[in-house]
């Protein structure tokens, strides 16, 4: 499969490009990037071609990766699956409800696959431990802790980031939480509160719809110290605990490319589609809408 990718910032630089390049089943076709002159240094470390026009790479690919704001991979997964690529896709899937509605419906209008990177679930310990837990009954409740450094004094190349400064930790690392408990527990029936925090720290409740509560505390802007990831959940098995994975996110990258190909071949669809993508965008949108609130 010849693939494409959209974006030239630093998540473009460092996992994408290094995953799509390093996969035997792609052919790294080139790169595009609102940037020209960033296109070309990020396609000369990858060895590959840089591309100036999108529409033009559109045509010589079978599949893009993107790696843009989620309000600009919006617009341009649209556009992708209109010329019959199929998509991976970065979390959040897009800003708003409405944007995110637009992709399912193209994909589904061209018949395209779709895989939507939510990082859990295509690192094999914590995929494999989350399937392991979602075929447990009589979970009762779950605690999910996400808590990044970005904004917290961390010399992180994310903290130049203009959406992840308006949107915050509810949509840059919502995202991941809410990949490990929706499968688990069941969708959000409804976010019963939200509370903001320190920074951009948020405090969400989800009512579940396999009956189970759950509580999550999101941040972008935790003491480098006490950043990391927790979730615990505990129920008539006892409790259970999120492992950490032994892979970073180029393997994780690889992995999902897997799903996409297999997908793409008439397999079965991700269970990480554009579809799940923006269920958690609505369950996102929902919590925002409650903290515009509480401010």
């Amino acid at each position: 499969m010849r693939i494409g990718l959209l974006g030239t910032g630093p998540w473009a630089d460092m996992a994408h490009a290094p995953a799509l390049g390093g996969h035997d089943g792609l052919d790294f076709a080139g790169v595009w990037g609102r940037r020209p002159g960033a296109a070309k240094e990020v396609a000369e470390r990858h060895g590959t071609r840089a591309y100036d026009d999108v529409d033009t790479l559109l045509a010589d690919v079978d599949a893009v990766a993107v790696a843009l704001p989620p309000g600009v991979q919006a617009e341009l997964a649209v556009r992708a699956a209109r010329a019959g690529c199929h998509l991976l896709l970065d979390k959040p899937l897009a800003p708003t409800v409405a944007q995110g509605r637009a992709v399912v419906d193209a994909v589904r209008a061209a018949g395209v696959s779709s895989v939507v990177f939510f990082t859990a679930r295509f690192q094999p310990e914590t995929e494999a431990w989350i399937g392991e837990q979602a075929a447990r009954e009589g979970w009762f409740t779950a605690r999910a802790q996400w808590l990044g450094s970005v904004f917290g004094g961390d010399d992180s190349p994310f903290a130049r980031s203009p959406w992840r400064r308006e949107k915050g930790a509810l949509w840059d690392v919502g995202p991941h939480a809410l990949s490990v408990l929706l499968p688990v527990l069941g969708d959000a029936r409804r976010v019963t509160a939200a509370a903001p925090g320190p920074g951009d720290t948020v405090h969400l409740v989800l009512d579940h719809s396999g009956g189970a509560s759950s509580t999550l505390t999101l941040s972008l802007t935790a003491p480098p110290a006490a950043a990391g990831a927790t979730v615990e959940l505990r129920g008539r098995e006892g409790v259970a605990l999120l492992p950490e994975a032994a892979q970073g996110p180029v393997p994780a990258l690889r992995r999902a490319a897997d799903a996409l190909l297999g997908a793409a071949a008439g397999g079965r669809p991700s269970a990480c589609d554009a579809a799940f993508g923006l269920r958690v965008t609505e369950i996102l949108a929902e919590a925002e809408a409650l903290l515009t609130d509480a401010r």
